[in-house]
C-alpha cells in the first residue's frame, strides 16, 4: 500500500515540476512526503541540464537540506528584489476541499510555507487522492502555530472560539513533523522555535473564512494551517499512477459535491411517484 501511494505522490510531484517549472524561474519548494518528489525532480532536471538558472526558496530546514544535497541553488525571501514574486511554488497539503481551500502544517512547516507561497504568482498543490475531502475539519486536524509563552492559555483561547466550536485542541509533542501528541514527550518545536496546537474536528468547519480570521486574531497565535484563496491548481495522483488536474488549466473540483446525490435522487423518485399517484386519483 505504501509503495503504491509513494508512486502516486511521485507522479504528482514530477508532473508539477514538468508542467510549471522553466529555466530562469524563481521557485518555492514545499515540505512533506509529496513535495519531496517535486524537489527531487527539480534536482534531476538541473543536473541533466534540462533546467538552467533556476533559484529556489525552501519552506523548511528539511527541504533546505534535501535541496542542498541535490545542489539546487537556494536563496531566501530577504534576497528577492523588491516588488518581485516567485514564479511558482509547489507544495503538498493534508486536506483539500471542493473550493481548493487547504489544511497544511501536518509536517510542522505551515508558517514558512505560507510566507513563501503567498508570494508566488502560482501555487501548485500536489496531493494523492486520500487528501480530498468534502469539507475541512474531520479528515485532518487543523494546525495552529503559537508562541511558547503561556502556550496553555493560548490553546484554551483558541479552543473556545465560537468559529471553531466543537474542536478538541491538542498540543503537539515529540517530533514536530508528526502531527501527534506523543505521550511523555516535550512540546514539539517548529523551525521557528514555536509550538503547534492541532485542532481536531468531528464535523466540517462551518465557515472556513471566519475560522481563519478568528484564529489569526488571537494574541499568541503566529499563524494557522488554513490556506484559502491561494491555490492556482491542484494535481491529484491516484493509486493507478494517473493524475488529474483541478483548477486553472484543469477541471472544476469534482470531489465532495455529490455526497448527497443518491439521497436527492431517491427524494426525486419518491416525489415523482407521488405526483403520478395523485394524478391518477384525480382522474
Amino acid at each position: 500500500q505504501k509503495t503504491t501511494m509513494d508512486a502516486a505522490k511521485k507522479a504528482a510531484g514530477y508532473k508539477a515540476v514538468d508542467d510549471h517549472v522553466k529555466s530562469g524561474m524563481l521557485v518555492g519548494l514545499g515540505t512533506g512526503s509529496t513535495a519531496y518528489f517535486a524537489v527531487e525532480r527539480v534536482g534531476m532536471k538541473l543536473k541533466s541540464g534540462e533546467l538552467k538558472n533556476v533559484k529556489c526558496i525552501p519552506t523548511s530546514v528539511r527541504t533546505k537540506e534535501q535541496a542542498e544535497s541535490l545542489k539546487i541553488p537556494l536563496i531566501t525571501l530577504n534576497e528577492m528584489p523588491k516588488g518581485t514574486m516567485l514564479d511558482v511554488a509547489i507544495d503538498g497539503a493534508d486536506a483539500v476541499d471542493p473550493d481548493m481551500c487547504l489544511v497544511k502544517g501536518g509536517g510542522g512547516a505551515l508558517l514558512r510555507e505560507k510566507m513563501v507561497e503567498v508570494m508566488s504568482k502560482k501555487f501548485i498543490c500536489i496531493v494523492d487522492e486520500t487528501k480530498l475531502c468534502s469539507g475541512l475539519g474531520p479528515s485532518f486536524p487543523l494546525p495552529v502555530e503559537i508562541t511558547p509563552f503561556c502556550h496553555e492559555h493560548t490553546l484554551r483561547v483558541v479552543a473556545a472560539l465560537p468559529e471553531v466550536a466543537g474542536c478538541k485542541a491538542v498540543l503537539r509533542t515529540g517530533d514536530c513533523s508528526n502531527n501527534k501528541a506523543e505521550p511523555g514527550e516535550k512540546p514539539a518545536i517548529s523551525d521557528n522555535g514555536n509550538y503547534i496546537v492541532d485542532l481536531h474536528f468531528t464535523k466540517n468547519i462551518a465557515d472556513v473564512t471566519k475560522a481563519a480570521e478568528a484564529i489569526k486574531k488571537v494574541v499568541g497565535v503566529v499563524d494557522h494551517g488554513i490556506f484559502q484563496g491561494m491555490t492556482y491548481q491542484t494535481i491529484i495522483a491516484y493509486k493507478d499512477g494517473s493524475c488529474k488536474v483541478a483548477g486553472k488549466g484543469g477541471k472544476k473540483p469534482w470531489w465532495g459535491k455529490t455526497q448527497y446525490a443518491p439521497y436527492l435522487y431517491g427524494v426525486a423518485v419518491v416525489a415523482h411517484l407521488a405526483y403520478l399517484a395523485s394524478s391518477r386519483m384525480s382522474k
